[in-house]
């Protein structure tokens, strides 16, 4: 099988990881944001990134002659490893979760917020657990400033969403200013039309133009257009399922990083530990399982007043599932890659793959205007936090060590 052995090659996969894990995230914001159920989109997500796993697997995990210590993927099948096995699907349901959590979060707090919080209190806690796993092969010193970096980066992000939360407020009220008959807009945000646009307070005319990125008729055209209705939500809510989902995100590599390296001494003696393939096919076959039956449940019983769906439904609704196959094969392959540099260098260092949101938020800026026409206070907090967050990925990038 291939097997990354030099720091060089580790982080090669990390930037690559970096590349994927960062993108897709955007296109699945942009489907929500088009009117596809997430439902919908996270079962066709779901099916290519396993089918990502199954290639890397027969692939890398089939290339030449394995050995005793280092088998090939289809014969550790068969070998007695279920302990480690069982960490590996336990990675898979909390990385299922965790991204589940996180497509409707974009909807209520913004990809690029959601992104750096959840990224780094996946580092936060994630990176101090993969230190003491990986039996300290890296260096305390700089690993540990640049976690403290990341916590930096969570605070500034709640920032932004806020003050950028106040500023969608204040577009809104300025365009409620402007009619004669407020009825539309009810305290500012809640109550605006979900079925068609406001009126030009001087020509009497329904508003048809495209709206500009940042404006208040494009809060309002964004509104009208995605699957998740955002007005009336409390910003705690985004925050909170934003937070919940970070949690999740900080165990699945941790528990990944138990299933190929047996720190616990689980395994019976002779049984070698799971190649990194083999734990990674284990891993997205569970993520794949926990994301069938929970997005099934939810087409028959939507959360945060989604419509309802059916299977059949789903089956039928090809507007947007190319993009959505494609969001699962970046994901896949980013993950897959994000392993492969963590079994060389250390898990601890392959966190700093946690700097996706530097790639989300050049997509949520250029594709999805977010932050267009924003304050002065919310530019200052932005640039600050994405700062941070630079600064945090060099120093954890820099942590990394060999193993042995």
């Amino acid at each position: 099988m291939y097997v990354v052995e030099s720091k060089g090659g580790a982080i090669a996969c990390m930037l690559m990881s970096l590349m994927f894990l960062g993108t897709w995230p955007a296109v699945m914001a942009f489907l929500e944001r088009r009117g596809r159920l997430p439902q919908h989109t996270y079962l066709d997500y779901s099916i290519t990134n396993l089918l990502a796993a199954v290639i890397i697997a027969f692939t890398l995990g089939q290339i030449g002659d394995g050995t005793t210590d280092m088998p090939n993927f289809i014969t550790q099948l068969y070998q007695d490893n279920w302990p480690s096995v069982l960490f590996a699907l336990a990675g898979g349901v909390f990385l299922s979760i965790g991204n589940l959590s996180t497509q409707y979060a974009w909807a209520l707090v913004g990809l690029s917020v959601v992104e750096v919080v959840s990224s780094s209190i996946t580092v936060v806690i994630g990176t101090t657990l993969n230190y003491f796993l990986d039996d300290r092969i890296n260096k305390a010193s700089v690993l540990f400033p640049g976690v403290g970096c990341f916590l930096i980066a969570v605070i500034l992000g709640s920032a932004v969403h806020s003050s950028n939360a106040s500023d969608d407020k204040k577009k809104l009220r300025h365009l409620s200013d402007g009619f004669k008959d407020n009825s539309e807009v009810k305290d500012v945000v809640p109550n605006i039309s979900q079925t068609s646009f406001p009126k030009d307070p001087k020509k009497g005319k329904e508003i048809t133009a495209e709206a500009r990125f940042g404006t208040a008729e494009f809060l309002i055209e964004l509104e009208n257009k995605r699957s998740i209705k955002v007005f009336d939500r409390s910003i705690w809510l985004g925050l909170g399922i934003t937070f919940f989902s970070g949690v999740c995100f900080s165990l699945f590599s941790p528990a990944f990083n138990l299933a190929t390296n047996d720190q616990f001494h689980l395994l019976k003696k002779g049984v070698p530990h799971l190649v990194v393939y083999t734990a990674f096919f284990y891993f997205s076959a569970c993520c794949f399982v926990v994301a069938i039956i929970l997005n099934i449940i939810f087409l028959y019983r939507p959360i945060l007043n989604l419509p309802k769906s059916s299977f059949k439904a789903y089956l039928k609704d090809s507007n947007g599932r190319g993009w959505a196959l494609l969001a699962g094969f970046l994901c896949g392959f980013g993950n897959g890659l994000q392993f492969m540099g963590g079994q060389a260098a250390g898990y601890a260092a392959a966190d700093a793959v946690q700097a996706l949101p530097l790639v989300s938020t050049f997509w949520a800026v250029v594709i999805f205007g977010e932050y267009r026409k924003s304050s002065r206070r919310t530019y200052i907090l932005l640039v600050s936090m994405l700062l941070m967050f630079m600064v945090a990925v060099g120093v954890l990038m820099a942590s990394s060590g060999h193993r042995k």
